[in-house]
């Protein structure tokens, strides 16, 4: 029996988690249900440190397979194949062992009569609750091709997004990297040359070139140390993220920063506007719905906002008034949401939002690039310029004293 650790939501909307002794993550799930528990996250309880090592556990399903997959079941379900032909193909064809282990688990169990939903349910690693409410919704409506549909197009935009954050987080972290290794080979390398040079100079040194030969020697004697204090450093701040009151203090702290924080803002926005508009338009209740959007916030502060906005809507208020109460929704969206509504057109307004946001964080991305551009390269400046300087005073001192 493996020991797994689970959250979840009440009928009533109550966040609820636990642990639960069981034989697999299947069976944690049919108890959750038959205890009327909407799962959110089922995992293994384990002694580590949540390092993952490359050659342990289970490939991962990435984004470009799940929308490709999506896609592909769309085209075959709109060509009128059956649900159980179109499961095989996918399963067959998937180079990614895990995920044709869980396609071809997925095509048994509706061969056994499972509802395709429930059949995904059976494996939220790989299908979110996003995912299995979305097929539930087009199983019922008859609409399934639809749903897959609509589903790719999500994904293939949310992946879309994720690429222009990882884009321009490239050339900063490159130029960050060169800086650190640099630095690292000048302390450790070049400049205990130069204090060999010094000590025959029989004179006082200036006080930057001591500080960078006193950096230059505790680098090389706890080289190690510090490269073990950076691990324990970021254990600890992953733990603290991982408690309630450490990741609401360091969300809320990320959206005040200057530039960064409205960016995280504008992506929030985004995401939230387009997960919310595809389960409206997929006919999935609002409430429902809210709940998997605030899972997918990105950012507590957030969350806690739209999970208050679907307390208020539970209460019979709209949507629009908790979004402007939280402060955290800019007032366009939140009179675009209002006007959605008094209109009966939601879906259509999110869509326009979200279409509108993703243009934002292209423009805040571009933005953030073009100021990190001149602090970097003031930081290179002032980091390796300062220790060949440092290096030079005492040379220029003794020039000095010569002349």
């Amino acid at each position: 029996m493996t020991k797994f650790a689970w959250e979840g939501k009440t009928r009533g909307g109550g966040s609820v988690s636990g642990e639960m002794e069981a034989p697999s993550e299947a069976f944690v799930l049919a108890q959750l249900r038959r205890e009327q528990i909407a799962p959110l996250k089922i995992r293994k309880k384990g002694s580590d440190l949540g390092i993952r090592l490359p050659w342990k556990g289970e490939k991962k399903v990435g984004g470009k397979e799940m929308a490709i997959f999506t896609r592909q079941f769309a085209t075959m379900i709109d060509a009128g194949l059956p649900l159980v032909q179109c499961l095989d193909i996918l399963g067959m064809q998937q180079e990614n062992p895990t995920f044709k282990k869980v396609i071809l688990k997925i095509k048994e169990d509706v061969e056994s009569g499972s509802t395709f939903a429930d059949a995904l349910s059976k494996h939220p690693m790989v299908f979110n609750s996003l995912f299995v409410n979305l097929v539930a919704a087009g199983e019922v409506g008859g609409m399934l091709d639809t749903i897959l549909s609509r589903l790719a197009d999500y994904i293939e935009k949310s992946m879309k997004l994720a690429k222009k954050i990882k884009g321009a987080m490239v050339y900063p972290s490159t130029i960050l990297a060169v800086a650190v290794v640099v630095t690292v080979v000048l302390l450790v390398y070049v400049i205990p040359i130069f204090a060999k040079m010094f000590s025959d100079f029989g004179q006082a040194l200036p006080g930057p070139t001591q500080f960078v030969l006193a950096l230059s020697d505790f680098t090389r004697k706890y080289f190690l140390l510090v490269i073990v204090f950076i691990f324990l450093l970021a254990a600890a701040f992953k733990w603290y993220y991982k408690q309630e009151t450490g990741r609401r203090n360091v969300d809320r702290l990320l959206l005040r920063l200057p530039v960064v924080g409205s960016l995280l803002q504008r992506i929030a926005v985004a995401r939230f506007s387009r997960t919310l508009g595809t389960m409206v338009s997929s006919g999935v209740p609002i409430l429902e719905g809210m709940d998997i959007v605030a899972k997918t916030a990105g950012n507590k502060i957030i969350e806690e906002a739209i999970l208050k906005a679907r307390t208020s809507i539970s209460e019979g208020k709209t949507i629009a008034e908790p979004l402007a109460d939280s402060k955290v929704f800019p007032p366009m969206v939140t009179q675009m949401v209002a006007v959605g509504e008094a209109t009966g057109a939601l879906d259509a307004m999110l869509t326009k939002i979200a279409d509108f946001y993703d243009d934002e964080v292209d423009a805040a991305v571009e933005a953030m690039t073009a100021l990190l551009e001149p602090i970097l390269m003031v930081f290179l400046g002032v980091v390796i310029g300062g220790l060949v300087i440092a290096m030079y005073l005492p040379v220029f001192k003794l020039a000095g004293t010569v002349g």
